[in-house]
């Protein structure tokens, strides 16, 4: 099991150390994360919400257990854990190879009630039919809100599955449970194996996955839908185009060719002109297209 203590705001050594580790290992243990004060407002907040919500339905998102997302409109202590500072400069890293800028793929709470199975083993990657073994697609999170420990159905993770092992066959080793406690993060890539544990005891296990993607990908939860402009007018603005009111050069995700932001500001309904939003190698064939053009 992987166990690294960090400080809230790290230097720049010791962020490339957690993040070289997410690529070595295919996961990574934040002890301490965020303060367990945090977590306890947010699970109180969305007490209702887990006493509401019914069970879900099928093998996968397991019928003893209950999800649901919007997380950020249901309480305003979830934007700590979606804008934590440390996991945003590490996912940054590992996806900005293959992106102009991340966005927010889903947030998520879980309850895993006793008596729930085991959850098949997956790569959250192959919910996208692109390229694999290459490209880093995801990096999820996982908040626990109560104690994850083996018996309850802690997260299961095989080490070393990721990357290029994720187009091997499923690997023959058994896979690590991590044990977490409130305030703690475990971060995973998307091309790691993982999956739920079974819950044994007579307890709950409650906690909250956040994840981030590729940019220019569909996200899993529809983020549009989850927070309308009336809601994400209320966002700072790091969070509100994390959430999808940005660009993606080049020109994706616009509105009336302008970044959806546009929807943020008020205005009453004027026409709006499209503007370019391109990448800087684009710019510049543009740029000399149009001159030669001129000329």
């Amino acid at each position: 099991m992987a166990t690294q203590l960090r400080d809230p705001v790290p230097d720049a050594p010791a962020m490339f150390d957690a993040t070289q580790q997410l690529l070595d290992q295919g996961y990574l243990l934040l002890r301490g994360a965020l303060p367990t004060t945090t977590i306890a407002s947010l699970d109180a907040d969305l007490a209702d919400a887990f006493e509401q919500t019914p069970f879900c339905q099928g093998g996968f998102y397991g019928e003893r257990t209950k999800r649901f997302g919007r997380l950020l409109a249901r309480s305003t202590h979830s934007a700590e854990l979606v804008m934590h500072p440390e996991i945003l400069d590490i996912t940054t890293q590992i996806l900005s190879p293959w992106c102009d800028c991340l966005q927010l793929n889903l947030t998520q709470a879980i309850a895993l009630y006793p008596g729930a199975l085991p959850q098949l083993p997956h790569r959250d990657q192959d919910m996208w039919r692109g390229p694999t073994g290459t490209i880093e697609y995801l990096v999820n999170v996982m908040w626990p809100f109560t104690p994850y420990h083996e018996e309850n159905g802690a997260t299961l993770v095989w080490p070393s599955s990721h990357g290029a092992h994720a187009l091997e066959p499923n690997p023959d080793t058994d896979p690590v449970a991590i044990d977490l406690d409130p305030g703690d993060a475990l971060l995973f890539l998307g091309s790691t194996l993982h999956g739920a544990g079974g819950n044994r005891t007579d307890t709950v296990r409650r906690g909250a996955i956040v994840s981030y993607c590729l940019g220019w990908l569909k996200p899993y939860e529809n983020q549009w839908l989850a927070y309308p402009p009336d809601v994400a007018r209320h966002f700072r603005p790091e969070l509100a185009a994390l959430v999808g009111y940005r660009q993606h050069r080049p020109n994706l995700g616009n509105y009336e060719g302008r970044c959806p932001s546009i929807l943020l500001r008020d205005r009453h309904g004027q026409p709006i002109g499209a503007i370019d939003a391109l990448r800087p190698d684009q710019q510049v064939l543009i740029e000399a297209h149009v001159a030669g053009q001129r000329g």
